[in-house]
């Protein structure tokens, strides 16, 4: 008698994948924009943009994923919020050069689906896309049992945004006196995990402890969600204009000054004073158990998440509009002309605040 060979046996499981978006489709459905067109289901997400509000449109896409901190949430079997950090790492870099974000498309892979998790993977994500604005029009969950173990899954998403063409931020608009305005970070957000995870490691420290200068569970602050910036910078701009708000910087991997870097034009430094802010306790932390400084700034944000560079004259107004939305913020350098052209684009001075 022949061997009957099915799907299942083989490593992927229909059934629970039905089932999977069965639990997510209410999260997903709220959201919704009004330009979302149709559901889930579809082969494809349909988004109508409405192209007369604006003059002359730029669409804006960005793709990234969570990276290593998807091990610690494995680890402490906590899923909700790892769907945030996908969401953050996409829109926030749609904001910075201005374009408001529009919808999202996620991809889950895994070893094996298992139905509640993937859909509180999910949920997460559209509540990352409900802080952001942005519609969660489809996604791809693919069980690769040949690949990856069991509890293994990775994340991935495409977010795309619009900005007028005569509105886009970047180094082209920052000019000789501009101010750094620094918005604080949650956490880690998405970046440096392959670095405190070996630090947790190798100290032994425990997750479920609180340590000395923390005020919850290690693993709790670990798995702090990204900050989602998108709707705070939007208003920002639309608030202060173009005139006033020249680029916005996305603090990831490279450190803080590594990424303000990147907007700041040829022959102009930004110099950024570590005395207008204190280190996180939990980047303390990791420099106790090893991790020197030069490296810490490299690999972490070191509690600054984004960036802007502003008109000075107008500084004082976006500390307070950003402050009034619940995000911290305050002066944190200048921009100015680059007297040493071998000098860095952008460096820190200073030490940090007690």
């Amino acid at each position: 008698m022949s061997t009957e060979f099915t799907y299942a046996a083989s490593g992927v499981d229909i059934d629970a994948g039905e089932r999977a978006v069965t639990l997510m489709k209410a999260a997903v459905e709220r959201t919704n924009r009004p330009e979302v067109v149709g559901g889930l289901g579809g082969f494809a997400g349909l988004f109508a943009l409405d192209v007369q509000k604006y003059r002359k449109p730029l669409l804006a896409s960005s793709t990234d994923g969570v990276g290593t901190k998807i091990a610690l949430a494995r680890l402490l079997d906590r899923h909700d919020t790892v769907g945030i950090d996908l969401v953050a790492m996409v829109v926030d870099d749609l904001v910075a050069c201005g374009a408001e974000p529009l919808f999202l498309q996620d991809y889950v892979a895994c070893g094996t689906v298992v139905p509640e998790r993937i859909a509180s993977i999910v949920t997460g994500i559209a509540t990352g896309c409900t802080l952001a604005g942005a519609s969660l029009v489809g996604g791809e969950t693919a069980e690769h049992g040949d690949l990856m173990d069991a509890d293994e899954y990775d994340l991935a998403a495409t977010a795309v945004g619009v900005v007028e063409a005569d509105a886009v931020l970047g180094p082209e608009r920052v000019r000789d006196g501009d101010v750094v305005i620094a918005m604080a970070s949650s956490g880690f957000h998405s970046n440096g995990y392959s670095l405190v995870r070996r630090v947790v490691s190798a100290a032994g420290l425990d997750l479920h402890a609180t340590p000395a200068g923390l005020d919850r569970p290690l693993g709790e602050e670990l798995l702090e969600p990204t900050r989602i910036y998108a709707l705070d910078c939007l208003a920002l701009v639309e608030e202060l204009g173009v005139e006033t708000v020249h680029a916005f910087a996305h603090i990831t991997g490279g450190g803080l000054a590594g990424n303000t870097a990147r907007v700041v034009p040829e022959g102009l430094q930004a110099v950024l004073d570590r005395g207008t802010w204190a280190l996180p306790a939990a980047v303390r932390l990791m420099e106790e158990h090893g991790v020197p400084r030069t490296e810490s700034e490299r690999a972490f944000n070191c509690g600054v998440g984004m960036v802007a560079a502003v008109s000075a004259d107008r500084a004082d107004d976006a500390v307070r509009l950003l402050t009034a939305r619940g995000v911290p913020a305050w002066v944190a350098g200048t921009i100015g002309a680059r007297s040493d052209q071998d000098a860095a684009p952008a460096e820190l001075i200073g030490s940090y605040r007690s």
